[in-house]
């Protein structure tokens, strides 16, 4: 299944606080994210560009291939 990239496509990363460790990356519609509210109180939410989320996944790839399976 392709997920619809588009104008309304919002990349991030998300980072535990307490560890400051990259718990996800992804990119989702902006309809289906929280409008940047920080719900979770240990994590953080970092929105990206499309370059910039494609740069970081092209560079990590092997490393983040755990985390992109979610």
């Amino acid at each position: 299944m392709t997920r619809i990239q588009n104008d309304d496509t919002r990349y991030f990363i998300e980072i535990d606080l307490k560890s400051l460790k990259i718990i996800t990356c992804g990119f989702d519609q902006k309809q289906n994210l929280d409008r940047g509210h920080q719900n979770n109180l240990e994590t953080h939410r970092l929105f990206l560009t499309k370059g910039q989320y494609n740069k970081f996944v092209s560079r990590c790839a092997t490393e983040l291939q755990p985390v992109l399976e979610k």
